[in-house]
C-alpha cells in the first residue's frame, strides 16, 4: 500500500517537473541568438569552438538522448562504442549538410529529435519485448542513424549563422569540434552520476520511472516543436504572429503616450499686444491716443 501511494506520488512529481519544464521551454531553447550571429560575423575558429561547445551544453533533447543511451551502459568500451556511433552519425550531417547548404524547418527537424529521446526511454524500458512482442532494432544502428538526425539538427541552427569571409569549411569543422568537446563535458557529468547512483539501492527501483520520465520530457518536446512548426508554416492561422505582435505593442504604446499627453492641462495663452499697438495712433477722428 505504502509502495503504491509513493509511487503515485512520484509520477505527480514527474508530471509537475515535465509540465513546469514544458512552459518554459523558451527559456531553454538553444537556438541561435542575436548575440550569437553578431558575434558570428567577425568570428575565429576559436569563437566557433566555443559556439559549438555551448550549443551542445543547451542543447536540452541532445543531452536527454545521450543519458537515455548512457543509461545502462556500464562497460567503458560499449560506452565509446556507443557514443563513437553517435558522434559519426551526427558529425557527417553537421559537415556536409552545413556545407552544401541542405536545409528544413528547424522546427520539425526537433521535433524528430524530440521523438529519438521517447524511443530511447521506450528501448530502456525493453517496451518492444513487452508491449510489442517483438525484439528490439539493432541499438548500434538506431544510434547512429538518430546520430544522422540530431546532426541535421545541430546545421540548421548552425546555418543560421553569418559565415562572413574566410574558409567556411574550417568554420564548420570548429563549431563540430565545440559539438564534440561540449559532448565529452556533458558525458563526463552524467556517467559521474550514474555510476555513483547505479551503486545505491534506489538505482533498480527508480529506473523505471526516470526512463518513463524520458518519455514524458521527449513528447512534451515534440509538442511544443510542433507548436513552433505551425506558427512558422501557418502563420496567417494565428491571430498574433511574431511581426503583429510587435506591431501591437508599438501601437499600444503609442497610444498610452497620446492618453499621457491628454492628461496634462493645456495653458490658455494670450495674443500679446505688439510694441506697434502701443504707439500713438487715431481712429478717423483726429483724436490721437495709444493704448
Amino acid at each position: 500500500m505504502k509502495k503504491t501511494m509513493f509511487t503515485g506520488r512520484f509520477y505527480a512529481l514527474i508530471a509537475a517537473v515535465a509540465m513546469l519544464m514544458f512552459s518554459s521551454l523558451n527559456v531553454l531553447a538553444h537556438g541561435m541568438s542575436e548575440a550569437d550571429k553578431q558575434r558570428a560575423i567577425e568570428a575565429g575558429l576559436p569563437d566557433y569552438i566555443l559556439l559549438g561547445a555551448g550549443h551542445m551544453l543547451t542543447g536540452y533533447d541532445h543531452l536527454l538522448f545521450l543519458f537515455g543511451v548512457i543509461f545502462f551502459l556500464s562497460r567503458f568500451a560499449d560506452i565509446i562504442k556507443f557514443i563513437t556511433a553517435f558522434t559519426l552519425g551526427h558529425s557527417i550531417t553537421l559537415v556536409f549538410a552545413t556545407l552544401y547548404s541542405v536545409q528544413a524547418n528547424y522546427f520539425l527537424i526537433d521535433a524528430v529529435i524530440a521523438l529519438t529521446v521517447c524511443y530511447k526511454g521506450f528501448e530502456n524500458l525493453d517496451g518492444f519485448k513487452r508491449y510489442l512482442g517483438v525484439a528490439s532494432p539493432n541499438l548500434m544502428w538506431m544510434v547512429f542513424g538518430f546520430g544522422l538526425i540530431h546532426g541535421f539538427g545541430l546545421s540548421t541552427r548552425l546555418q543560421q549563422l553569418p559565415m562572413g569571409e574566410g574558409s567556411i569549411v574550417m568554420k564548420i569543422l570548429a563549431f563540430n569540434v565545440g559539438v564534440e568537446v561540449g559532448q565529452i563535458a556533458a558525458l563526463t557529468v552524467m556517467l559521474a552520476l550514474l555510476v555513483g547512483w547505479r551503486k545505491t539501492a534506489s538505482f533498480k527501483r527508480f529506473s523505471v520511472m526516470a526512463n518513463t520520465l524520458l518519455i514524458i520530457i521527449g513528447g512534451l518536446l515534440f509538442l511544443h516543436q510542433l507548436h513552433g512548426y505551425q506558427h512558422t508554416v501557418f502563420a496567417d492561422d494565428f491571430p498574433i504572429n511574431t511581426d503583429d505582435h510587435s506591431h501591437i505593442h508599438e501601437d499600444m504604446a503609442a497610444e498610452a503616450k497620446a492618453n499621457i499627453l491628454d492628461r496634462y492641462p493645456r495653458r490658455i495663452i494670450a495674443p500679446q499686444p505688439s510694441l506697434q499697438d502701443n504707439a500713438p495712433h487715431e481712429h478717423g477722428d483726429g483724436a490721437y491716443h495709444s493704448h
